[in-house]
């Protein structure tokens, strides 16, 4: 009995030892993990991963079900389509490979373990698409309207998601909607004008997004036709002869109108007397014309004429002559009473005497009538000295009387009698 128990101990032992291995041989493949949701842009690669344990002799194959299409088994790709593969990491991951995806092939794929009953787990491929705008669905690049009449405008996009469309103007101006509000975006594939306005005109930009770049967009342009119209800032201009003249005419037409200048019936062209110039800006021009050295036959009436497809229109100006401004008149000097004896004694130095010797000046004759006034308060008769002949002292004296009376005169103070020196 003792060496049968040492023996049926050892038995037991390799009796678990097999089972344990049975067991762990025999032990059903199992999945790990689920296979997650991949998204993934339009052609670009992506993989889906699928985790099996105790895989065993087992197969693993990859199916795309929308398509009911088997792709691959265990390492043998089956489809045709050289843009799909396995691969292995030698653990319990298997790997189904899709390069350059395209929309066919967004979907659910499973991946599937030959066991009896077979087991299988599925997983997401979302391929995403940039928006594109479909320009066979959508509004020709220009379209033109008349004044006051409407128009719709469509932009018709796909991509995945869905994409969204918005509007907008060009230059920021807002979008009248339904002639009630305005908005700066507008939302939606249609965008309808009621009773467009010449205001409304330009370039209106369609864009599309969904969340995957990039965005895309279509710019329309609107053209809104209408008849020529002219306004005349002044219509009545005036100018001296001899100088340079500009007159002018604003004008607003579409399509663009052909504008000139008419005068005496004649259209007036480029010239050394005149100079044209227009400055145009969308619908809108401005009409300058410049008349240089203006003379008689250039005074009259000026018209500005604007004709395009739809109609004609005219604007008219007179420029008439006005007289050369003369030259300002001297500032007269208020002069007070106090200062009339002062201008008189300023007029004594433009005196002459009898002889026309010019007389001495203000300050001294005043001197003088000073010192004639304290010594000789009247007129005195002196006899002729008797040293000196009675001529030459009588002619002396008349001529000292006469220089005397002239200067008094001038500053109005006349004595009784003449008297000499």
């Amino acid at each position: 009995m003792s060496r049968r128990g040492p023996f049926r101990s050892f038995a037991i032992s390799v009796i678990q030892i097999i089972t344990i291995i049975c067991q762990v041989l025999t032990e059903e493949p199992r999945f790990a993990e689920p296979i997650p949701n991949v998204t993934v842009a339009l052609g670009r690669d992506a993989s889906l991963p699928c985790v099996v344990e105790h895989l065993g002799t087992y197969k693993v194959a990859w199916i795309h079900i929308d398509r009911q299409m088997i792709l691959t088994i265990h390492r043998h790709v089956i489809t045709r389509l050289a843009r799909f593969s396995v691969s292995h990491d030698n653990a319990m991951t298997w790997l189904l490979h899709v390069s350059q995806v395209q929309q066919e092939d967004r979907g659910y794929y499973m991946c599937q373990v030959n066991t009896n009953p077979m087991i299988s787990q599925v997983g997401y491929l979302q391929v995403v698409v940039p928006p594109n705008i479909l320009d066979e669905e959508s509004t020709q690049s220009a379209v033109a309207v008349r004044e006051n009449q409407n128009i719709s405008l469509v932009c018709k996009a796909d991509g995945f998601p869905a994409p969204k469309i918005m509007w907008r103007r060009e230059d920021g101006q807002p979008i009248s909607v339904d002639r009630r509000k305005k908005v700066t975006v507008y939302e939606g594939d249609t965008l309808s004008l009621q009773r467009i306005s010449r205001t409304e005109m330009g370039a209106y930009l369609c864009i599309a997004t969904n969340a995957v770049p990039p965005s895309v967009s279509k710019r329309i342009i609107v053209d809104v036709e209408f008849s020529p119209m002219i306004w005349v800032p002044n219509q009545l201009v005036g100018a001296p002869s001899g100088t340079d003249v500009t007159v002018d005419c604003h004008t607003e037409a579409h399509p663009r109108a052909i504008s000139y200048w008419v005068y005496d019936n004649v259209m007036v062209l480029p010239t050394k007397k005149y100079a044209i110039n227009t400055e145009e800006n969308s619908y809108r021009a401005h009409m300058k014309l410049t008349v240089r050295n203006l003379q008689s036959g250039d005074f009259g009436n000026y018209r500005c004429i604007s004709k395009n497809s739809l109609g004609e229109t005219e604007g008219s100006i007179r420029l008439y002559e006005i007289p050369m401004p003369s030259t300002s008149p001297k500032a007269t000097e208020m002069k007070s009473n106090a200062n009339k004896e002062s201008a008189r004694r300023a007029n004594v130095s433009r005196a002459t005497n009898a002889l026309g010797a010019p007389t001495e000046r203000p300050s001294v004759v005043r001197a003088q009538l000073d010192r004639n006034d304290r010594n000789d308060r009247a007129p005195v008769y002196r006899p002729p000295h008797p040293h000196h002949a009675s001529g030459t002292r009588n002619l002396q004296c008349w001529r000292r009387s006469i220089l005397t009376m002239v200067i008094l005169v001038h500053i109005d103070l006349i004595p009784d009698l003449p008297f000499c020196f």
